[in-house]
């Protein structure tokens, strides 16, 4: 995968490089903006210009972001996959990080399930058909001292 911006009379639009990766393409302008892909190169006309190197880097970085990774996880990835000198021992840890976010998110929607499930059930045994405002549901979520309520974060 090519760091450098490139000058090429051929390749493909961005409009086409959006279409091949199903990355949109304020998605492609801001990833060269803030250099995880490369700057494009441009046809005679001035109109940005992509080829198989920027598509392969474009999924590299849709396939990242589609597992979690965060954008500065993503550019260490893509750092990592051109240097020859470095260990893959380094992926791995990055991988075996970015498994503990994924586990710590689940927990926590874990316990997002539990509060909204108990929460049903309180509707469904006391106010179900009644007034919206005398709800459960709607009463926990305006209480400040409720499960979520003061300064407690979900």
């Amino acid at each position: 995968m090519s760091t450098q911006s490139h000058t090429i009379n051929h390749g493909f639009g961005i409009g086409e490089l959006s279409r091949r990766s199903g990355v949109a393409v304020p998605n492609i302008r801001y990833y060269e903006e803030i250099a995880i892909l490369p700057k494009a190169g441009r046809r005679p006309g001035g109109q940005r210009s992509y080829g198989q190197d920027d598509l392969r880097r474009l999924a590299f970085v849709k396939n990242c972001r589609a597992l979690g990774y965060p954008l500065d996880q993503v550019r260490k990835l893509i750092h990592l996959s051109v240097a020859q000198n470095r260990s893959c021992t380094e992926a791995r840890d990055l991988a075996l990080h970015q498994l503990g976010e994924i586990r710590e998110k689940r927990a926590e929607l874990r316990r997002l399930e539990i509060e909204l499930r108990r929460q049903i059930a309180s509707c469904d045994a006391v106010c179900l058909n009644g007034p919206a405002p005398c709800c459960t549901i709607l009463t926990e979520l305006a209480d400040t001292t409720g499960p979520f309520g003061g300064d407690r974060q979900p």
